[in-house]
């Protein structure tokens, strides 16, 4: 949802599941229901005219002519987007992918990637979107490098379609004490790397040193479930991550019995649906869509299968992020 930000940053914000090769040649097709769709053998599909979809005119022209959206995605982050038991990609963000096909009419392809390197795919052109639990922020918005404050690249535009804060979560029956940050100097965090998570702890490791106390030292890794294995075996007292895929983690790793939440969530913000700066007339277009599907209550059906309703949104903005 994780990072999967940086989600968000310290001016930002915040991203459970097996991680693995995505099936079909590292893609998945998210397709809408009105759609004519076939696959084609090669991992990509066959699409029939978009004119049925009632929002298929917004789209670029050269969308419209491939049928397709390649969307970046780093998939291992439930419930936003993870692979199942059976190898199947679900979550939050295909299932809205897909709801979105519909209006549309379009594919929605899914392609695997670190969470660090969608907003470079982007610029690259490997997709046309990224969506992965990605925290609307002004240094995305602006292509600031949260760390050194520079500017790295012309940044995107987001269309923002949930709500997400970040939690804390121990080994359960060992919290430590931890209620609050200000509870994790002298501890170890194990991190999704380049996450608003990794962000804020970071932040909290200089609060520790410039008041004196204990540094919180920390791990990052390239998932979140790299992490959540480095607190298993004790290597780690907390982890973090935004709250939707903690809490799941929560409640369905080791059938519930490997991890809690410790203290309330913090520094609520939207992810976003992120777009090239470039590409207005496709921004506008994801926009329409995930508008639509707030406004049919497909998108209330969709946040209450994931037990998220509480980041549900009403209006589906662009760059809301601060």
């Amino acid at each position: 949802m994780a990072a999967r930000t940086t989600r968000r940053t310290p001016a930002a914000k915040s991203r459970l599941a097996a991680v693995g090769a995505i099936a079909v040649a590292g893609t998945l097709l998210i397709t809408g229901c009105g759609d004519q769709t076939k696959d084609n053998g090669s991992g990509s599909s066959d699409t029939a005219s978009t004119s049925a979809a009632p929002l298929a005119d917004k789209l670029p022209q050269s969308i419209r002519d491939k049928g397709v959206i390649k969307v970046g995605s780093d998939i291992a982050y439930a419930p936003v987007e993870f692979k199942d038991d059976s190898g199947k990609v679900v979550g939050i963000d295909p299932d809205l992918a897909a709801a979105m096909g519909k209006q549309l009419g379009v594919t929605f392809e899914f392609q695997n990637g670190t969470f660090d390197t969608l907003i470079g795919g982007l610029a690259s052109k490997r997709y046309d979107i990224a969506m992965s639990a990605m925290t609307d922020t002004k240094e995305r918005q602006e292509g600031i490098d949260a760390d050194t404050g520079k500017k790295v690249g012309a940044g995107v535009d987001f269309v923002d379609y949930f709500t997400a804060g970040v939690s804390l979560y121990t080994n359960k029956g060992d919290d430590q004490g931890i209620k609050t940050w200000d509870d994790l100097c002298g501890k170890t965090m194990a991190v999704q790397r380049n996450t608003f998570s990794h962000d804020l702890a970071k932040e909290q490791a200089q609060k520790c040193e410039k008041g004196g106390k204990k540094t919180l030292k920390i791990e990052d890794f390239a998932t979140n479930p790299e992490a959540e294995t480095r607190m298993r075996s004790k290597g780690a007292n907390v982890v973090s991550a935004d709250f939707p895929i903690a809490a799941y983690s929560v409640k369905n790793s080791g059938g519930g019995k490997y991890f809690e939440i410790v203290g309330d969530q913090v520094e609520a913000g939207p992810y976003g649906i992120a777009v090239a700066k470039d590409n207005t007339e496709l921004r506008d277009a994801l926009q329409a869509a995930v508008q639509a599907v707030i406004d049919s209550g497909e998108y209330t059906k969709i946040v209450e299968k994931w037990g998220v309703a509480d980041g549900a949104i009403t209006e589906a903005k662009i760059n809301g992020g601060s």
